[in-house]
């Protein structure tokens, strides 16, 4: 079964496809369709999520899985969120991004910097179909003051991971597929387009 990774984004890729390695499912990235990125004008992850889903299976033909995932700052009240790609300007790396966080964060005492990841995978069949499948996933943890690691990516090394006590960027792979938000998604899809396959 193939179908189109509606993301340019090389990360999220790399999660997505080593989480369905084994399950009959192929993904190929949009970019190999041509395809430009979808414009992001949801009010939610559910609906950014379903505007590219069906952005890229207009474009390739095939089936196509989305994600919309970003970081909620309880005392930035919710924000990044749905602006996480691009909190510290349109044109922003992850870099950049973690350095607008943790100058937006500057002076917050640890008890007060909690966060969670969220996202949504959307899987629509074809460009109009009417019963997208949904899931999503919630990882807990809080903003360190300061990076940690060189592993995964976007604010990974700035994730604290409460229950591991290491930020989200010194986890190994099969740790963090294990525990954080697009894992627990991948995961509920997975059943989803189990009990759906064609």
């Amino acid at each position: 079964m193939r179908i189109c990774c509606a993301t340019h984004n090389a990360g999220k890729i790399r999660e997505l496809a080593g989480a369905l390695a084994g399950s009959g499912i192929t993904l190929a990235a949009q970019d190999t369709f041509g395809i430009a990125p979808a414009v992001e004008n949801g009010l939610s992850f559910v609906e950014n999520a379903l505007i590219k889903a069906r952005h890229a299976a207009a474009g390739s033909g095939l089936p196509a899985l989305a994600d919309d995932s970003g970081l909620e700052v309880d005392a930035l009240d919710g924000r990044p969120g749905l602006y996480s790609a691009r909190f510290a300007g349109a044109d922003a790396d992850d870099a950049q991004n973690r350095a607008a966080l943790l100058a937006a964060l500057a002076g917050v005492p640890e008890p007060a910097r909690t966060a969670r990841f969220y996202c949504v995978l959307v899987y629509v069949r074809h460009a109009h179909d009417p019963r997208p499948l949904i899931a999503d996933g919630i990882w807990e943890g809080r903003i360190l003051t300061a990076e940690h690691g060189t592993g995964g990516f976007g604010y990974d090394p700035v994730f604290y991971v409460p229950t591991h006590g290491c930020s989200a960027a010194e986890l190994t792979a099969d740790q963090k597929h294990a525990l954080s938000h697009r894992g627990q998604a991948l995961r509920v899809m997975s059943r989803l387009l189990g009990a759906h396959r064609p």
